[in-house]
């Protein structure tokens, strides 16, 4: 059973800050931010890619929601949303999990950094983006 399964199922102790019977929410305990939070399902689900559509929904709807909180209980001045999926993309953990990371300065503890690409001609990627499978 993976480390998440365990928290929902209360075998682990958790700070948890929000919870249903489809979610859970907890603090995380890296605290990458003050309030560095993850929402997942109850539910075994590898990743976003393997998400029902409906349990989805609401995972985001929790986090929209605790975001807003956060942004407001923090004093944080913005909010990173981020998902990974599969171990090249960072996910460690195999059990969906949307991090919600409040920012407070450029000095955060955090850098998302996005480098433009030298190969700037998108047609490649357009093409096999819109070829049917």
């Amino acid at each position: 059973m993976c480390i998440f399964c365990k928290i929902i199922n209360h075998e682990i102790p958790a700070s948890v800050l929000y919870e249903d019977e489809d979610v859970c929410a907890i603090l995380d305990i890296s605290q990458v931010t003050d309030g560095h939070t993850l929402v997942m399902p109850k539910e075994h689900v590898e990743n976003i890619l393997d998400c029902p559509p409906v349990l989805l929904s609401k995972i985001m709807s929790v986090a929209q929601t605790l975001s807003k909180d956060i942004l407001i209980k923090m004093n944080a001045k913005g909010i990173n949303v981020l998902t990974n999926a599969k171990p090249a993309a960072g996910q460690s953990v195999m059990h969906f999990h949307v991090h919600i990371l409040p920012r407070y300065d450029e000095n955060d503890r955090l850098i998302i950094e996005f480098k433009e690409n030298e190969n700037k001609d998108i047609s490649i990627a357009y093409q096999r983006l819109t070829k049917e499978l």
